[in-house]
């Protein structure tokens, strides 16, 4: 698959996205090592804190399947269905990403790639 591909499947998600409060739609689409693809939006909460990120989204439900391996993930967010601009992963994503991700796990943004170990260079793992 494409990173083109992908950016559209992030893009389909965040069509599931719940944000009723900042009007940020943010979709990702992650995939395992054997290709399996899997998707997530954020989903806000009236208690910000309970929130949760598009990108923890789909490596908690890709987890939660019995998947615990990924090469990529392409993450889109925007007001109004506008995806042009990179959206950059949160801190506590990329803690997420770096539990099961090795540093040259791709993250696939609308303008540019990065390694996660240039996104998180210092990082808590096992």
């Amino acid at each position: 698959m494409t990173d083109k591909e992908l950016l559209a499947l992030a893009e389909n998600a965040a069509a599931n996205s719940y944000s009723p409060y900042s009007h940020f739609a943010v979709g990702a689409a992650l995939v395992t090592t054997d290709g399996k693809i899997f998707t997530g939006c954020n989903i806000e909460n009236a208690s910000f804190s309970l929130t949760n990120c598009a990108e923890r989204t789909a490596i908690f439900k890709a987890v939660s399947e019995g998947y615990k391996s990924f090469t990529a993930i392409a993450v889109v967010g925007g007001r109004d269905g506008d995806f042009s601009k990179d959206c950059i992963p949160c801190g506590a994503c990329l803690q997420v990403m770096r539990e099961f991700c090795d540093s040259d796990f791709r993250i696939i943004l609308a303008e540019k790639t990065y390694r996660l170990e240039e996104l998180m260079p210092v990082s808590f793992g096992l």
